[in-house]
């Protein structure tokens, strides 16, 4: 436990931070697992239809720093070839 006050205040900071990125991220987990789940049902329009969204949680994420660059795009690229199978 920390002693000095501005750093019981920056664990509370951080704290705070962590879990707003957690929920973030657990959201877009769920946006991408919509995604794959429509493409492995065949439902291509809808699929792509949530791939839209998905791409947005992603770079929102990749913007505010949660995620990387490259993770987003290597996410992205994953999901587009997933909808892009589907037939």
């Amino acid at each position: 436990m920390a002693n000095i006050k501005s750093q019981i205040k920056r664990n509370e900071t951080n704290e705070a931070a962590r879990l707003k990125n957690n929920a973030e991220k657990s959201g877009c987990r769920s946006a991408v697992k919509k995604v794959e789940t429509l493409a492995a049902a065949g439902k291509k329009a809808e699929a792509t239809e949530a791939l839209k969204i998905a791409i947005s949680e992603l770079d929102k994420l990749s913007q505010s720093g949660i995620i990387s660059e490259n993770s987003a795009s290597r996410k992205k690229a994953h999901l587009q070839r997933v909808v892009a199978s589907v037939k």
